[in-house]
């Protein structure tokens, strides 16, 4: 269970990095949990819908439209009263002024108050919220169930993943009928062997509101598992250690990780990363079983608090390898895994600026850089000689083709690139790379990854594949003979779905700066697009995060309603290279908001839809570009969902005390300089709402979330709600939850049921009588 170079940089931006910076290995069948639940990202975060709130009282025969930011839409008399009352009932935080001073410049917030969590009157004013949306959607209760239930419906519960082969042993994960969470397993030898359970998940999270299983890894000679346990939501996992022939836990443990565990060669040390008190990853310790974890020896101290540290074992087993990584820089550390004792050495230095990645092959580390390559460029080095005067180019930079990572196997190296937006996988031969060659797809736009690859010996490349029509499927691809053998289909259940009733587009749009923005598309056959159908909507455009066209059998609960799903691929996420990053963050943060509106009109103007039925959604990161764009057009929408969504952006910035803030600072800029205090302010959610016209909008928040803190989406309802008390806003946080959400298999399902009956009702949506 060793990471690869692909799976540490994608835990690092998924786990430590906000919003979905966020891309995960603890959290990476997290991540494609949530796909798979119609959240896209890394991000774990959530759905954004938008709707038109239909109430039918049946006694009285009234239909009553309460359309969302602009209650004056509302024609009857009668009606306009019964939803003034209604509205008069929501909850109004009080209003305590804190003046915030920076630059000359001062600044009111009548809310800040609601940032202390262990306020009483704060909880209590939470739950007033919670209430409030129940009451505004008590109406549609029963729809709620009935999207909940459809949405179980699909997935198997009996099931189990491919497993792969490490070691002599095969691992899997699987679950049982009615179970919220997994068990992993193994079987010695091949699948017909005996199976042993490494972790009985649902036993361990019975006692928990919350539970989630970390990092898994076992030692090198097969005995003993190391894992870690987050049993609040706030990402503080508690190390433990099993004997997986005895089943015995041992007694160490060590607290308030990051959640990964790397084994040494010696079987009895493992390395592991602490958080400071602001959860940044800053200091890796060593731990030799059996001693008390108190007096682990420090191995590495990450003093400059805009990086983050980690630690892996190359795929070799030769090499440790410590990382540290801000939003532009990296450097590595490595050490032989067979003296966990000795010195670590730098690879080479870190430099502002230059990001690089390492592999480990033969005596050699292949390196990808981005020194003098925006795109990235492979190079290769003596693995005693790895200072970059030593570096000699592989595979050259492109300016169409974004290089994002490598596999190496004996006989082969696995490109992933990505052009035109579109993922593509590059198989090249080690003895002759003029042989290499793409592997094809066909779909117009799809998601194609290469998945866990342990063992190194095999012309098997085993990879992941999908698209807006496609199920998550698991191939091998046999590297010599190009043949491939499907392993796995995700099983939509039901017997409702078939591919071929579903079609998926890709348009490019042109923004009012003349670049194009891809968008890609999936909906129904036989969806009229006359203009009156409805659309979600949906974009994140952060921390170079490409946002794929992936399938989601949730997401058929809105298709087969008549509802049109985009993705639009802005500046800001990584689809186009990575100018598209540069060009949507710091003081250019402003193209991902009008690409995402620039494409919002497209979709109208071209009649996938209309202004009243035209929703939109984002979480974390896509959560502030839901704040931006509702800010300055906010009649182009009809809703909006905007989960754990960072709006309160100046205040953040400059509090150093809240985690994840100075490792920021290269995404976002750093506020304590006037130039990026100015620009942040003139876009910043919370700071420039007004008296507008807003969409409807349902907000979702976690108590314990780490990444976004809750008091942001609470003081951003609070004050839209001052502003216009007309509007239609609703708060939902959850009480036992972080960033992620609900922890079990299909308790988060609840909340997905609430966002699209939400987005259902706003666009008038009314299910047929049985």
């Amino acid at each position: 269970m060793h990471l690869s170079v692909a799976e540490i940089v994608f835990l690092f931006k998924i786990i430590i990095l906000k919003p979905g910076k966020s891309k995960q290995v603890p959290g990476f069948t997290f991540f494609r949990r949530n796909l798979l639940r119609g959240r896209p990202g890394w991000l774990p975060s959530k759905h954004i819908h938008t709707m038109r709130l239909t109430q039918k009282i049946t006694k009285l025969g009234i239909v009553l439209l309460a359309v969302g930011a602009g209650l004056a839409a509302c024609s009857k008399k009668a009606e306009n009263k019964k939803v003034l009352a209604t509205m008069q009932e929501a909850p109004k935080a009080k209003k305590i002024p804190k003046e915030l001073k920076k630059h000359g410049h001062t600044r009111v917030d009548n809310y800040f108050w609601l940032n202390e969590r262990e306020n009483q009157e704060v909880i209590d004013y939470l739950n007033e919220e919670n209430k409030y949306t129940e009451k505004m959607m008590s109406h549609t209760k029963d729809f709620q169930k009935k999207l909940f239930d459809e949405m179980v419906g699909r997935i198997k519960q009996t099931d189990m993943s491919v497993p792969y082969q490490l070691d002599g042993y095969y691992y899997y994960v699987r679950y049982e009928e009615g179970k919220e969470y997994p068990l992993y397993c193994r079987k010695k030898g091949d699948m017909n062997g005996e199976e042993k359970i490494m972790l009985n998940v649902p036993e361990m999270a019975a006692e928990h509101s919350f539970f989630q299983v970390g990092g898994k890894s076992v030692s090198t000679d097969n005995r003993l598992l190391a894992y870690s346990e987050d049993t609040l939501g706030r990402r503080k996992y508690t190390v433990k250690f099993k004997n997986l022939e005895t089943g015995e836990i041992y007694p160490d443990e060590i607290l308030n990780t990051t959640g990964g565990i790397t084994w040494a060669n010696d079987n009895k040390t493992v390395f592991y990363t602490k958080q400071d008190e602001k959860l940044r990853a800053y200091k890796i310790f060593k731990h030799v079983l059996g001693t008390d974890a108190v007096k682990d020896k420090e191995v590495y101290h990450e003093s400059d608090e805009t990086f983050n540290t980690f630690v892996y074992k190359t795929k070799s087993k030769k090499y440790l390898v410590i990382g540290s990584g801000s939003t532009v820089s990296t450097e590595y550390q490595i050490l032989e895994a067979d003296n966990p004792n000795g010195e670590f050495r730098v690879f080479e230095p870190r430099k502002r600026d230059h990001e690089y990645g390492i592999a480990h092959y033969g005596d050699k580390f292949y390196v990808q850089t981005n020194d003098q390559a925006k795109n990235f460029r492979l190079m290769v080095t003596d693995e005693n000689k790895t200072g970059k005067e030593n570096w000699k180019e592989v595979i050259a930079h492109r300016e169409d083709v974004l290089l994002e990572d490598l596999d190496i196997f004996k006989d082969f190296l696995v490109i992933s690139e990505r052009k035109e937006g579109l993922s593509q996988l590059r198989i090249l031969p080690w003895k002759d790379f003029s042989q290499s060659y793409y592997m094809e797809f066909n779909d117009p736009a799809y998601l194609a990854y290469t998945a866990y690859n342990p063992e190194f010996d095999t012309p098997l490349l085993r990879y992941g594949y999908q698209s807006m029509t496609t199920p998550n499927s698991t191939y091998d691809f046999n590297m010599e003979t190009r043949e491939q053998t499907l392993l796995k289909q995700q099983e939509v259940l039901g017997g409702k779905f078939d591919p071929e009733n579903y079609t998926s587009e890709r348009l490019m749009v042109k923004a009012r700066d003349g670049v194009k923005v891809p968008v890609s598309l999936v909906y129904r056959k036989g969806t009229k697009l006359d203009g009156n159908a409805p659309l979600l909507l949906y974009a994140y455009g952060s921390y170079g995060y490409s946002m794929d066209p992936y399938f989601s059998s949730a997401r058929l609960s809105l298709l087969d309603r008549g509802f049109v799903y985009a993705i639009a691929h802005i500046r800001g996420g990584q689809e186009m290279g990575r100018k598209w990053y540069d060009d949507g963050k710091l003081l250019k943060k402003k193209n991902t908001f009008t690409d995402f509106i620039d494409c919002g009109k497209h979709l109208v103007k071209n009649n996938y839809t209309n202004s009243e039925k035209l929703c939109i959604m984002g979480g974390s990161a896509g959560g502030l570009l839901m704040g931006a764009v509702i800010n300055m057009e906010p009649e182009l929408f009809k809703a909006s969902v905007a989960a754990v969504p960072f709006v309160d952006v100046v205040t953040t910035m400059l509090d150093e005390s809240i985690p994840l803030t100075t490792g920021e600072y290269d995404e976002w800029g750093n506020p304590n300089k006037k130039e990026y205090y100015d620009y942040i302010l003139s876009y910043s959610p919370y700071d420039n709402v007004m008296t507008r016209n807003y969409p409807a909008l349902l907000v979702t928040s976690g108590l314990h979330d780490s990444q976004v803190q809750y008091w942001e989406p609470t003081k951003w309802v609070a004050k839209l709600r001052d502003l216009n008390p007309k509007g239609y806003f609703l708060l939902h946080t959850n009480m036992d939850a972080g960033h992620g959400g609900a922890s079990g298999r299909f308790e988060s399902y609840k909340e997905t049921a609430l966002e699209y009956a939400f987005l259902l009702d706003q666009v008038g949506w009314e299910e047929p009588a049985q």
